[in-house]
């Protein structure tokens, strides 16, 4: 079911019965959005991902009790399975003899265990990873960028800090002799994402990366800002794995994985076509993909709500950012003119990193838009809302 494209000549590395860089087809990837310890759903979720040609599916660990609903799933399906650890790391050895890779985000791992070095838990992950045949992802992203690393570059740039965490990452791992891992540094921004993938295949044209951008929004929006990314790196012979991150219900998420074989079948036949082409509003919504962490699914009305009530500002250069968790909400908020997250009973409102308060699910819109139109009338003076 994969597409075979021309690439860089990166190392292979092997994620259960699928093999990606050294020539390998590009894999296509997802991400489960079901809640983790519902077995039920998320194993009907896993297989339907796998149906519709994933070549590995990730699904979310934040407790023992996950870990333990991830044995069970695992026993119900043939899908290749990755396990995302956030904060607690010492969830690998519970959750590794049951996945086939394990992702660690690095700006993630000063959550837990504070006073240990950030090497000292990478070394844990790398053992665990190699007692049960598993492959590790470096997943760095934009809204949570290594604190320590943040502090050593200009606050206006944001893909020196990513790309030198991923860097770090991979030298660690490289002396510690485990080299079967690829890397992933994700941005809302297409432009960012092309160039950071770019920069470190300059310096890493050895380590398979898997690709994204994160965020992305609704379709087709979400796919057209994917890609623009995808067109520009793949022609380059950049990328081994992708993943459409697309907001959409449950019951969508197949969606992504024919996106994504959508966009590699084009590049293959070379219907590219140049950024102006898409039509895109100056108006930038930004939207995560639903996942385990949602704790009130009505996050996936409210992206489309918010989308549906700012088409007046359309030709506007502001950017609202809608997220679904306090996990990544609050950091992947900070660089939005407008920012919103998602709790079980209120939503949060941002402008810029300024918390402007919580707020109901029916009434977050209305507060939305006053602060969109003073934006508006901020930037444009004199212009009627």
């Amino acid at each position: 079911m994969s597409v075979e494209i021309e690439r860089n000549p990166t190392r292979a590395v092997t994620i259960g019965n699928v093999t990606i860089g050294a020539g390998h087809p590009i894999a296509v990837q997802s991400m489960c959005a079901t809640h983790t310890q519902d077995v039920e759903a998320t194993t009907q979720q896993t297989n339907a991902l796998f149906d519709a040609g994933a070549d590995v599916v990730r699904i979310a660990v934040d407790s023992r009790k996950d870990a333990e609903a991830l044995a069970e799933i695992r026993k119900r399906t043939a899908a290749n399975l990755s396990v995302d650890l956030q904060e607690n790391y010492r969830l690998a050895e519970h959750v590794a003899p049951h996945v086939d890779k394990i992702r660690y985000n690095p700006g993630h791992l000063y959550h837990h265990e504070r006073e240990k070095p950030w090497q000292e838990k990478v070394r844990y992950i790398v053992g665990i990873a190699a007692e049960n045949d598993c492959a590790i992802r470096i997943g760095v992203n934009c809204g949570s960028v290594d604190p320590d690393k943040l502090s050593l570059f200009p606050p206006d740039d944001s893909i020196a800090p990513m790309l030198s965490s991923a860097l770090e990452h991979c030298e660690l791992l490289d002396g510690l002799g485990f080299t079967r891992y690829c890397v992933s540094m994700k941005d809302s921004d297409p432009s960012k994402v092309i160039e950071v993938n770019r920069r470190f295949a300059e310096q890493r044209p050895d380590v398979p990366l898997h690709l994204g951008v994160t965020e992305a929004g609704m379709p087709p929006d979400g796919v057209i800002k994917t890609r623009i990314a995808f067109e520009q790196l793949i022609g380059r012979g950049i990328g081994d794995t992708i993943r459409v991150s697309l907001t959409v219900p449950n019951d969508r998420k197949h969606e992504e994985i024919k996106a994504g074989r959508g966009i590699l079948a084009d590049i293959a036949a070379g219907r590219v076509r140049s950024v102006v082409d898409f039509g895109l509003d100056t108006l930038n919504i930004i939207s995560c993909p639903s996942c385990s962490r949602v704790e009130n699914e009505a996050f996936v009305v409210l992206a489309q709500d918010v989308k549906e009530l700012t088409r007046y500002a359309k030709d506007h250069a502001i950017t609202i950012a809608v997220m679904g968790c306090r996990v990544n909400g609050p950091g992947e908020t900070d660089d939005a003119d407008l920012g919103l997250w998602c709790g079980p009973k209120y939503v949060n409102l941002k402008k810029g990193e300024q918390e402007l308060g919580a707020y109901p699910y029916d009434e977050i819109l209305g507060r939305l838009k006053e602060e969109l139109d003073a934006l508006i009338e901020a930037k444009t003076p004199g212009v009627a809302t």
